[in-house]
This record gives C-alpha cells, structure tokens and sequence, in this order.
C-alpha cells in the first residue's frame, strides 16, 4: 500500500487552524497572525509536509512558483557560501525555496543553468555574473558582487575601489613603497576595480604587478618571481583570497614571512591563526546576500524604478602581516 502523503487538511487538523489559514501560511502571505503561523508551521514541520509545487500555482493569483535561483562562482568557497546562507534565510523566512548552482566563471554554464532556472519558472534570480554579454533576462535579476555586461539590473557590490586603496595606503603608512600586486582575472570588474585602488593610492610610485592568475598555485609561483626578482618589493597585496593564500605559502617557502608584509583582499578561514596572523580587507558577504535577496522581492513584488547600485562597504582588519 503507498505511504498516505500528508495534505493541507492534515496540517489543518493538527494546527487546529483552517484550511484557508493553512494555505495563506504555506503560499507566504504576510496576513496571518504570529500564533497561528507558528503552529501551522509546527504543524508542517511534525507532519513532513511538502506542498505539490503545480497545485499550488493553479491556486496562486499570481502564478509563482515560490522559487528562487541563485547562481555564484562556486557555492563550496566561504564567500560564495556566505552569500547563499543569507540569501537562503531571507527567501524562507517568506516561503520561498532556492535553486543554486555553482558557475566556476564559466559563461556557457552561466547561460545554461540561467536558462535552466527560467524554464523552472523560477521566480526571480541572484547572479554573480562571469563577465560575459548577457542575454535579456526573463525573470526579474540581481547581479551579486560584480556588475553585468550587456544587461541592467539592481547590483549589490562591495566597496573594491576604496577598499583595496585604503589597504594600500596603510601599507605606505607602516613605511613601504615597493609594493607589489597579485590579481586574479582581468576580465572581472572585481580584479579591475582592486587594481584601480591600487594603483590610485601609489600614483606613480606603483610596483610590480601580475594579472589573470587563476590559483593559490600561479600565484605562488608569481610571488617567488617577484620577490627573488630586481627592486623586490617590501610589501604585497593580493586581489582575493586564493591569491592571498598563494603568496603566503611563497613567503613561508622563502622564509620571508617576518620581512616581506602582506594584505589581502577578502578574509578567509584560519586568516587569523597563520603566522603572523594575515591583515585583510573582509567584505560582508552575508549583508550582500540580504541586500541582494531583499531587491530581488522587491523586483518580484512589482518594483520596477531604475537599476541601483548598492555598495556594501569593506573593512580593514590588522592582523600583524600588514603592519611589518
């Protein structure tokens, strides 16, 4: 005999509530009284309730789906990570599910999954774009920590500019003048605009400076190269996380981690436990995912005002490696 799956009347007769309570509480309608919604939704908890995703969109006025996709550079880093953590508390605090996917800064896989989602009909969608001309969306979109090509939308982006100047200006600040640069990929906005504080807050003193590594491995193998080369620098800053963890295991290789100071862009575990402990520039990814979430509903619920720009600031924390 097939397992009796449970239904809204089930969740009803156990809440003591309802079936339009049920219903109004399940489609994430804001009108129901706090006590009712919480036992509806220790009723669906105890009970394992799953609502059948096609009834409930015959039912909805609206047609929605209660879906929403979120597609980042890869869920597995902390970064990408945080941000899905926060997108996903705010969508089901409203009764909303995630659709996630990783994109490894590929733009064909961008393409894919984004047509994917649409085909889901999901609801809206939080992108963290790969650089590439965009095709019309067809769902409402937000793009997460770095602008569009091609296409306008709401964007939720950290402060990159200020932030990577401001840690270059502490660098010169504790003494240096030689230093150098490790950035990632050029064709993201996120290693141009990191760069571009870079280069603002040494003017003409810039230094060495390697682009488009891909890897805590190039960007070892780049750190050695600069620092076992003419006019070494004294000091470096590297664009994220990978390229940070890149340049520490060549200071450490080459005994130098006292000597040579560093900070990176973007914190990242452990940061604080290396030896000396790693200065960085922390972004607030999970505020970016809130952000980013929150726009994203208003755009579902009908906002249709001209794409914005929200910047999420960044903030230095001095550690001991920046301040040598």
């Amino acid at each position: 005999m097939a397992e009796h799956r449970p239904t809204m009347n089930d969740v009803a007769r156990t809440a003591g509530v309802s079936l339009k309570t049920v219903s109004r509480v399940v489609n994430g309608e804001p009108t129901v009284a706090p006590d009712l919604a919480a036992r509806v939704h220790a009723a669906v908890e105890s009970l394992d309730y799953r609502p059948h995703l096609g009834a409930s969109m015959l039912r909805r006025n609206d047609k929605r789906t209660r879906t929403i996709g979120v597609l980042l550079d890869d869920v597995s880093h902390p970064f990408s990570a945080a941000v899905h953590r926060a997108v996903e508390d705010e969508a089901r605090a409203r009764g909303v599910h995630v659709l996630t996917g990783s994109l490894d800064h590929d733009p064909v896989r961008e393409r894919d999954l984004a047509a994917a989602f649409a085909e889901r009909q999901t609801d809206g969608l939080i992108l963290a774009p790969t650089g590439s001309n965009l095709e019309s969306p067809t769902m409402p979109v937000v793009y997460v920590d770095r602008p569009p090509t091609g296409a306008a939308g709401d964007t939720v982006v950290s402060t990159n500019v200020s932030g990577a100047a401001g840690a270059v200006r502490h660098l010169i600040a504790h003494g240096h003048r030689r230093i150098g640069f490790l950035g990632g990929d050029q064709h993201l906005s996120t290693a141009r605009d990191r760069h571009l504080g870079y280069q603002r807050a040494l003017g003409r003193r810039a230094g060495p400076a390697v682009h488009d590594l891909r890897d805590p491995t190039a960007a070892l193998a780049a750190a050695v190269a600069m620092l076992r080369g003419p006019g070494s620098p004294t000091a470096l800053f590297a664009d994220q996380s990978s390229m940070t963890i890149g340049a520490v295991r060549a200071l450490h290789r080459l005994g130098r981690q006292h000597e040579v100071a560093l900070i990176g862009f973007d914190d990242f575990p452990f940061a604080d436990l290396l030896d000396p402990p790693i200065t960085v520039v922390a972004q607030d990814p999970s505020r970016m995912g809130r952000t980013a979430a929150a726009a994203l509903f208003e755009r579902i619920e009908g906002y249709d005002g001209a794409p914005r720009e929200i910047r999420i600031p960044t903030t230095l924390i001095a550690r001991g490696s920046g301040e040598l």
